[in-house]
């Protein structure tokens, strides 16, 4: 039987990934695509040979002849169109973040748990091809206790004529911080759950030009970030993000009593404690990870197969994460976790 997708918000993420990614499972038909405009509906269709256009999410949302909606809309309505597609008896898969602030992932998580249909949030594409590996030396102790986690995503130029992006703005990315729940969403399959936050951010560019409406608008999300996570494991996650940091780099490692692990791009590498250099980390073909949610997707439709990258109650948990980093920057302190 023919699975039928409509597609909600054809950003960059959508056309990379989820169009062509559904396009390339059998028996799986994308039919329609809403955009913010017709015309860039129209642009999306002709390249992807999608048979329909609307500018209205509803003409998605209540097609008969669409069994499952791809969101890939900026943060700001995730909450809205995902509560209604899941009423509408549609199957939903949501881009990355989850939602504005946790009250909204909660009530997404609501909706979903009260709906017989899949709801699958894109996951972190971080490092895939290790993490089976890696997540099977965890738990088999090769590793011993995490000690630190350190999480560095440097980026960017400080750019007064740059124009104003959305994710520059609350009012269209609520409590998402540049990369933020990418991060932690990537640390938390590995270090589980923290019971503590405190944080501190900083806006260096505080006026950019928004085009489309000609005018200079006020920055109100931070372009530095830095981050001191406690996990219930004892061990400690520090994060620091910037979109200010001409010729930065990224990087993840994490350090622990008998060894230790660092990305670097799309390699890993490993070091016992004693070795004095890092070696590659070697992967079994068939233990191989890679970017499959469209396939997961369908899985958990047709097959009934659990979603493991990402169910919405782990959504819930960086959105938690996210909010304490927000009440931390507020307010001047440490955040316990969980936030009643």
């Amino acid at each position: 039987m023919v699975l039928r997708i409509g597609i909600i918000g054809a950003g960059s993420n959508t056309k990379l990934r989820h169009i062509p990614g559904f396009q390339a499972i059998e028996e799986v038909e994308v039919v329609a695509v809403c955009n913010r405009s017709l015309k860039s509906a129209k642009k999306v269709a002709d390249t992807f040979n999608i048979p329909r256009i609307t500018e209205s999410p509803n003409d998605i949302i209540n097609a008969n002849d669409i069994d499952a909606i791809c969101i890939g809309t900026w943060p700001y309505m995730h909450k809205q169109l995902t509560i209604s597609s899941l009423e509408a008896g549609k199957h939903v898969l949501t881009e990355a973040r989850m939602a504005m602030n946790l009250a909204e992932a909660r009530e997404m998580l609501v909706a979903s748990e009260a709906s017989d249909n899949v709801s699958m949030l894109v996951p972190a594409p971080r490092n895939l091809k290790h993490e089976p590996t890696v997540l099977g030396l965890l738990e088999e102790g090769f590793f011993g206790d995490l000690l630190e986690i350190h999480v560095t995503a440097l980026s960017g130029n400080y750019d007064l004529n740059a124009p104003l992006h959305w994710r520059n703005t609350r009012d269209l990315s609520g409590n998402n911080i540049m990369s933020m729940g990418i991060q932690n969403e990537t640390v938390r399959r590995y270090a589980g759950h923290e019971r503590s936050v405190i944080a501190y951010g900083n806006i260096f560019a505080k006026e950019l030009m928004d085009n489309q409406i000609g005018q200079l608008t006020k920055v109100d999300i931070p372009d530095s970030l830095g981050i001191v996570a406690e996990h219930e494991s004892g061990a400690t996650a520090v994060y620091h993000l910037s979109n200010v940091a001409h010729l930065g780099f990224n990087s993840f490692g994490f350090f622990g009593t008998k060894a230790s692990l660092k990305y670097e791009g799309d390699a890993a590498f490993i070091a016992p404690q004693g070795a004095n250099k890092w070696e590659p980390l070697e992967i079994d073909l068939s233990n191989e990870g890679r970017w499959r949610v469209e396939e997961e997707f369908v899985e958990a439709i047709r097959d009934g197969k659990p979603v493991t990258h990402t169910n919405f109650a782990d959504g819930v948990k960086y959105m938690e994460f996210t909010e304490a980093v927000q009440i931390s920057m507020a307010e001047e302190r440490r955040v316990h976790l969980p936030l009643c």
